[in-house]
């Protein structure tokens, strides 16, 4: 089997190599975002700006959320701890005119690791004007203070909706990397998937024509092995199909000479005899030659081109009508397929002439539906049992019981239409009208 392309990881290397590249993009821009990225910095506000709040007038700040006062029935907590916090508490307290005890300082105050966060808040507060000795709380914080009936105010930071400005800063950067990342994650897909693809074409190809050419052997080290599975999988059914065609045929063939002396020697009958035993013989004959046209068309593919399928149907039914037959093509829409001409015209024809001599008339019709070429023939006899509905595709299989050949043919016509439309990808099929009749219809993949 010849190999085409370069040889290529096996799937497994190549998955793990794409989820390795994956960490190692993970880990790189995090990174990017620990050393680059400015940390976030937490608003501060100044002790007169809390207490400004308490008296109901609170700030209005731009660069930082406004302070809120409410009330609540329970004191904030947790309490903060620190060395500044007892002074921002006894300031707090002179200012508003209560007692220490009254007052508390709340929030959760995770240590400021990384120096740029002190260098930023540090930056911000001599840009406020703020001397070094002024005190200031660092957000979130929560200050209450008692009431004389026992309930607490509660002046705090205002809770943003949504993402921050941090947040906003961090999702861009991800939303960024994750673009940069896409084409070579598309370019990975891509090579992970085409290999099948084109299995599941060629899988597909074979169903349309046995005989189509073998696989190319590319790709990941199992789609390569499948790859000569599926090829050798393909020419053993082609083989397989061809022997048993052929000794069909075969046999066919050689039932012709014994037939040929049982002719000479039904000579010396008497004439009564000669001629049942001669019916037999000659109908005996047209089953052979059925079924070495049978076989001939089945083995003999032909050649594959564009065809227009309205016009054949057009062309077989004018053709017909013009022999008194009553057939007739409904206006039609052009659906353009690949196919070979002599084996579709066989196959409308089959059916026309099955409608016209079971049905008393034939009426076609070509449409497009769901990526499919479909032919509908519909006809005006009393349909077939439900039982029936596949055996009638079976070769040799007659419904008519009185075996004539004028009436029942021998048999082979369904199973023609049916091979020629399976050996282009599609079916064929039979279905009972309700109001009556019988509708031949033939699906063909465009």
């Amino acid at each position: 089997m010849k190999s085409f392309g370069r040889p290529t990881a096996p799937l497994l290397v190549q998955l793990l190599t794409l989820t390795g590249l994956t960490l190692v993009a993970a880990w790189l821009i995090s990174s990017l975002l620990l050393f680059f990225l400015p940390p976030p910095a937490p608003d501060f506000y100044r002790i007169s700006e809390i207490e400004q709040t308490f008296h109901g007038a609170a700030p209005v700040f731009t660069e930082r959320q406004p302070l809120v006062l409410t009330e609540q029935d329970r004191p904030p907590a947790p309490v903060l701890e620190g060395k500044s916090i007892p002074a921002i508490r006894d300031k707090i307290a002179e200012n508003l005119g209560v007692p220490s005890s009254q007052v508390v300082i709340a929030g959760e105050r995770g240590p400021l690791s990384d120096r740029r966060v002190g260098r930023i808040i540090r930056d911000r507060v001599a840009r406020a004007g703020m001397s070094e000795e002024e005190h200031f709380l660092i957000s979130p914080f929560n200050v209450g203070v008692r009431q004389a009936d026992g309930r607490w105010k509660v002046v705090h930071p205002e809770v943003p909706f949504g993402l921050s400005d941090w947040q906003q800063r961090v999702a861009l950067w991800f939303a960024l990397s994750a673009l940069a990342m896409s084409p070579v994650a598309w370019i990975y897909a891509r090579r992970l998937s085409k290999p099948i693809q084109v299995f599941a074409d060629a899988a597909e190809r074979l169903g349309r024509d046995p005989r189509a050419p073998p696989l190319e052997v590319k790709g990941p080290a199992e789609v390569a092995t499948a790859a000569r599975a599926f090829n050798e999988m393909q020419g053993r059914l082609r083989r397989y199909v061809e022997d048993r065609t052929a000794m069909m045929g075969a046999i066919a063939h050689d039932l012709r000479t014994p037939l040929t002396r049982l002719r000479f020697r039904i000579e010396s009958l008497p004439e009564d005899q000669r001629s049942k035993y001669a019916s037999d013989l000659d109908q005996m004959e047209e089953m052979i030659t059925a079924t070495l046209a049978f076989v001939r068309d089945a083995t003999k593919a032909g050649e594959r081109t564009p065809l227009e399928l309205s016009s054949l149907v057009e062309s077989l039914c004018d053709e017909m009508a013009e022999t008194g037959a009553k057939a007739e093509a409904e206006p039609s829409e052009k659906v353009v397929l690949e196919g070979d001409p002599m084996a579709l015209r066989r196959l409308v024809a089959n059916l026309l002439e099955n409608a016209v001599k079971f049905g008393g008339q034939a009426r076609a019709r070509v449409f497009q539906r769901d990526g499919h070429a479909v032919v509908e023939i519909d006809d005006d006899g009393p349909g077939i049992p439900e039982k029936d509905a596949e055996k009638v595709f079976e070769p040799f299989y007659r419904r008519e019981p009185s075996r004539s050949r004028q009436t029942g043919g021998i048999g082979l016509g369904l199973a023609v239409v049916r091979s020629i439309a399976r050996g282009h990808g599609g079916d064929v099929s039979l279905i009972n009208r309700t109001g009556g009749g019988l509708t031949a219809r033939v699906e063909l993949p465009l």
